[in-house]
């Protein structure tokens, strides 16, 4: 496979990084993007390793910066579910005019989330994989509640994720408070591949099971075992990135030679 780095501006005129991850051998048979996790990174393990599992499987696959992570412009603290929605939006746009309609959305954690409610506002995606994803975007309040007190009464706090610094303001709490998955995931009118892990310990097994319940067929769930959130065994990430290629070329009409 070989990666190349682009990049592309979303609604506000910001810059967004992004890493193209392409089969060698030959035009790949479907382009993707995949969501990354929230305060994470087109560069973290999981999403690098899934991807060039799909590139190696003929798929290739954009991994972008949301906005004020990673390479990107913009202020993280600025940032909320919805405008993930908006950046998700204009790497599609980005996609079908530089590269290849995207035909498969793929997201982990909240990113997961993102490919969901976003999904009907991407005309050219055919099927949607998630990975560890919630049922709601408002469980993330419950990774933040060591804050909330402060973030309602001051208007923002800092509160550290991953060992790291984030500043969270309340326009964050209050979107995730009104977003709901359910209305996306029942109207999703697309085949639908759900990951997840009963030993997920971030994002629990039961959030699988309410996506799964509330998604009409065409749907599918593969269990992860022992795999964490962070799919951190290679050999996890790998069999998903496998996984995902195979089911998704029965739905998009493409097979690898």
């Amino acid at each position: 496979m070989s990666t190349a780095r682009v990049s592309f501006h979303n609604r506000s005129g910001q810059r967004l990084a992004a890493l193209l991850d392409r089969p060698a051998d030959g035009e790949p048979t479907a382009y993707a993007i995949f969501a990354h996790c929230f305060t994470c990174s087109k560069d973290f393990k999981v999403v690098s390793r899934v991807s060039r599992a799909l590139a190696a499987e003929g798929v290739a696959v954009l991994r972008f910066d949301f906005t004020g992570l990673g390479e990107s412009e913009g202020e993280f603290s600025s940032t909320t579910f919805s405008s993930n929605l908006d950046d998700l939006i204009a790497a599609a746009e980005f996609m079908a005019r530089d590269l290849g309609p995207p035909v498969l959305l793929i997201g982990h954690s909240l990113g997961g989330a993102a490919v969901l409610k976003a999904a009907v506002r991407i005309p050219s995606a055919k099927a949607v994989a998630t990975i560890a994803a919630p049922s709601s975007p408002a469980h993330l309040l419950r990774h933040l509640r060591p804050a909330i007190a402060e973030i309602e009464s001051r208007g923002e706090a800092v509160i550290e994720l991953g060992g790291r610094p984030f500043a969270i303001r309340r326009e964050l709490l209050d979107d995730l408070s009104q977003s709901s998955l359910r209305d996306a995931i029942a109207n999703l009118g697309r085949p639908l591949l759900i990951f997840h892990s009963p030993a997920d310990s971030v994002v629990g097994i039961d959030n699988a099971s309410e996506i799964f319940v509330a998604a009409r067929h065409p749907k599918s769930f593969v269990s992860l075992d022992s795999a964490d959130h962070l799919l951190s065994d290679p050999q996890d990430a790998a069999f998903v990135g496998a996984i995902i290629a195979a089911w998704s070329h029965r739905y998009l009409g493409s097979t690898r030679t």
